[in-house]
Parts: structure tokens; sequence; C-alpha cells
């Protein structure tokens, strides 16, 4: 069993492989998105994205795309969005998605668009069935291994590290506005929504904040 971080590039064509691959590579109002989760079922594609960039200019774009079904967009800070996506299947996308998405093989989120087009996902499974979907990506397609590992050196969701509790006092936090420049709730706050000490809150937070920030910037 293997762990494989590639990076794909269709060299200034994704947009013919997908025209949403094209509007989240290519367009000057994307700065940069991840795609977070997504259900690839062959005859379509739901894809739930992070981007940081223009909404309203991302909106008009995918108004134009035929083979998007629909989308729906939720702000996520100052020129950020969190945009879902539901395309109708291309051939051309079929042939790109389809080998790394059956057998055992698993795709670990999150997928990162690059701005020169490159894309870069992290795929594990079985070291033959990794060999033959690497072999079965279309000829237009270039694939570079960045990185090859076991289970060992995978990355787990930074989410994920944190206790219950962590996370409901970082969830109300946000909520709260405790992160919001400039801060519109204290850690008192918190405790009043948790239910807890102002120091019990602010014991949480400070665990939580460590535990995400070393995830994020450390990749511990």
């Amino acid at each position: 069993m293997k762990r494989l971080r590639v990076s794909i590039t269709a060299d200034g064509r994704e947009g013919d492989i997908h025209p949403m691959y094209g509007v989240l590579t290519r367009s000057p109002f994307v700065e940069r998105a991840t795609a977070l989760q997504w259900n690839f079922t062959g005859d379509a594609l739901g894809i739930l994205h992070y981007v940081e960039g223009d909404a309203e200019a991302f909106a008009a774009a995918a108004d134009d795309i035929e083979v998007v079904v629909g989308y729906d967009i939720e702000p996520a800070g100052d020129d950020a969005f969190y945009a879902y996506v539901r395309d109708a299947t291309t051939e051309s996308l079929a042939e790109l998605f389809g080998p790394v998405s059956r057998g055992g093989l698993v795709v670990v989120p999150p997928i990162v668009y690059g701005a020169d087009g490159a894309v870069t996902l992290t795929v594990f499974g079985p070291d033959e069935e990794l060999q033959a979907a690497m072999n079965e990506i279309p000829d237009a397609i270039e694939v570079t291994v960045e990185a090859v590992g076991s289970l060992a050196t995978s990355r787990v969701a930074p989410t994920a590290r944190l206790t219950d509790r962590q996370r409901e006092a970082a969830e109300a936090a946000i909520d709260l506005g405790y992160y919001d420049v400039p801060r519109t709730a204290d850690h008192e706050a918190v405790a009043d929504a948790l239910a807890c000490s102002p120091s019990t809150a602010a014991e949480h937070l400070r665990k939580a904040e460590s535990k995400l920030l070393r995830a994020v910037l450390r990749g511990e």
C-alpha cells in the first residue's frame, strides 16, 4: 500500500477537459482554490470548493457553462467563498477522474488547484492499482509524482485532531466573532456559550489553535 502525491496539468488545455477546470485554474478572478469534498458518479460530478477570489465573477462564469447543472455559493470571509458545483461529466473529465475513482483507491482531500493550471492531489491504495491508474491517465495530461509514502505518512484532516469540546469551543468562537477583525467577542462570551468558566474556555481555544496551526503550517 502506498500514498502518492501527484501533480497533473493539461498545459493550458484545462478548459477543454472541463470548463470548470479551466475556471478554477486559469481565471483572473480566482486567486486560489481547493476541492474539499466530492462525489463522482460517472455521469455527474459534485464538488465542494473553497475559493479565494471574486464570487460574483465566479457565479457569472458558472452561469455561462452549459455542463454546470447547478451551483451554490456561500461567503467565507473577505474575498473568499464556498462553492458547491454539480457538473455533467464530459468525456475528457471521465477519462481523468475514472482511473483514480474506481477499485480500491482513495483520493485524500483536499485537491489543490494552481494558478498555472497544475492540480495537486493525494491518492492512497494498493501499489498495483496506483500504478495502473497512473498509466491510464490520458496522454493529454502530464502527471508528476511529487512524493511517495505510506499510510503512516498520510496527513489527517486538522479538525480530526480536536476533541469534541475543543471543536465546540472553536466553532462557538467563530460564530460569536472571536476571530473577526476587529474582534467582536472575547473568551468570556465563548465561556457563556459553552456554559463553562472563562479560564476553561480559554484553555480549549488555546489547545484547538495549537493543534490546528501545527497541522496546517507544519504538517504534524
